[in-house]
């Protein structure tokens, strides 16, 4: 089975930056050292009280690397931290926003247009549901329903819709290739009389 690396430094950075997102992605880690348990059980008792070595990398599932790519960078998104973002983002990636706009190639493009974007935005809210996930070969897909709040320009918005992120394994990880966004309008009910 294929594996990617998470090193555990980044997980106590994301820890550092957003505290729900982090201690979701503890939580993570710890319920994998748990899991290792048995495996270490099989060792010599020397290597069972030895501790990791800082910096010690966390090896995943494909299927888990995905997940926490996709949630890493939303809660990157989220709180504006485009250098972590920029972690999960292939160079050459496309991005398709929610409006009707022309789709954006590159990294480089992407940052300058998500700065702009995310300097009129305040109390920033994105909670991400029903997310689905596939791994073939070197290929992955993430595709999730979400619902935005957040003060932009002075006025509370809210916007719902679908991401649908293409991920390619390169040099053994996991990088986001393909970002398309749709936003849904919300339906609205008549009007009486009319």
């Amino acid at each position: 089975m294929a594996r990617t690396q998470l090193k555990a430094q980044d997980i106590l950075s994301t820890a550092a930056k957003s505290p729900a997102k982090g201690a979701a992605f503890i939580l993570v880690a710890a319920m994998l050292v748990a899991g290792a348990g048995a495996a270490f059980a099989q060792k010599p008792k020397k290597d069972q009280s030895k501790p990791p070595a800082p910096g010690s990398v966390i090896t995943l599932p494909d299927e888990q690397a995905i997940e926490v790519a996709t949630g890493e960078m939303l809660g990157a998104w989220q709180i504006g931290d485009s250098e972590k973002m920029r972690q999960y983002y292939a160079e050459d990636a496309l991005v398709v926003s929610g409006g009707w706009e022309t789709p954006i190639p590159g990294w480089a493009a992407y940052l300058r247009a998500y700065q702009v974007q995310r300097a009129h935005m305040q109390s920033v809210r994105l909670e991400r549901t029903n997310t689905f996930r596939k791994v073939t070969g070197n290929s992955a897909w993430a595709t999730y329903q979400w619902e935005f709040s957040a003060i932009v320009d002075n006025s509370a918005t809210i916007a719902r819709g679908h991401t649908t992120l293409v991920f390619e394994k390169r040099n053994g990880r996991w990088l986001i290739v393909l970002n398309h966004t749709s936003v849904v309008k919300e339906a609205s009910a008549p009007v009486p009389g009319r």
